[in-house]
């Protein structure tokens, strides 16, 4: 028979049994600790990554924006070599010619849209189609334009510019034994008005013959107008020619920064050798 005394004495034995089943339940239910990673898990993750900003970065310099610099005077005063511009690739459509690496495949344009009069561009020479060029437009498809006695002319009229005054050029020692050239302010038709300087009368290609623009090409010149080699040379010289609208690339928007002549991502050394002045500065 058992006393009350038993009975109390027997509820610790339960509790401490249910305690230790509830420990081995809680036990059973616990995750394994996860296996340590070989080598070709890190290295696949790693490339994984890689290949993802990868396609991040290739989707962007292929529909938004993407880095030149440039490495010529042909765009003086406007644009001075060793500075580093973006263009934005969405203004004019998509080709072929937008992705960072030309498509073998694929002609025209998609989502076209016409450039304006004025508007400083990035396209791939018609020659080769790989080299990449800047220059300004000013030949729409259907114009008439020509060169006369270093004056512009678009469809027989002359398009007006005023002499603002000497400016350094470095490479007008090469035209006129002069450290500067002339800066000139043009309004082209449609009210654009841009910088241009001239550093000699009557130079090689300061007075031409007629050039028609053909349908679905533009006509571009440089803003330093005698030392650029632009649509008014032919292929057959070795100039641009008349530029297909596929070969448009995109619209220059503004100067990131400026690297003085000789400074080379190559010399450290000369990584501050910074034109500080150009820093984000727009393009017109």
């Amino acid at each position: 028979m058992t006393t009350d005394e038993d009975a109390v004495a027997a509820a610790p034995a339960r509790a401490d049994d249910d305690i230790e089943y509830a420990h081995i339940a809680a036990s059973d239910d616990e995750t394994p600790p996860e296996e340590p990673k070989t080598a070709k898990d890190e290295i696949m993750e790693v490339a994984g990554v890689v290949l993802g900003a990868l396609v991040i970065v290739g989707l962007l310099r292929t529909f938004l924006f993407q880095p030149f610099t440039i490495p010529s005077e042909s765009m003086e005063p406007n644009l001075y070599q060793g500075d580093y511009i973006v263009i934005t690739k969405f203004d004019y459509g998509l080709s072929k010619y937008s992705p960072p690496l030309t498509l073998p495949f694929g002609s025209g344009r998609l989502f076209d849209h016409m450039p304006r009069r004025g508007d400083i561009v990035v396209f791939k020479i018609p020659t080769d189609n790989h080299t990449d060029l800047i220059k300004r437009v000013v030949g729409l498809p259907g114009d008439r334009i020509q060169m006369r006695h270093d004056q512009l002319y678009i469809n027989d009229a002359p398009v007006p510019f005023r002499n603002d005054g000497l400016i350094p050029a470095p490479d007008a020692p090469r035209f006129n034994q002069t450290d500067n050239a002339m800066l000139q302010t043009e309004t082209l038709p449609g009210g654009k008005v841009h910088q241009m300087q001239d550093m000699v009368t009557d130079g090689a290609a300061d007075d031409t013959g007629v050039f028609t623009v053909p349908a679905g090409h533009y006509f571009m010149m440089g803003d330093n107008r005698d030392d650029s080699e632009d649509s008014r040379f032919s292929k057959e010289v070795g100039g641009v020619d008349f530029v297909p609208a596929e070969n448009l690339e995109g619209k220059a928007r503004f100067i990131l920064l400026s690297w003085k002549e000789g400074a080379s991502i190559w010399k450290p050394w000369t990584w501050l050798n910074l034109r500080w002045n150009r820093f984000f500065h727009g393009l017109t």
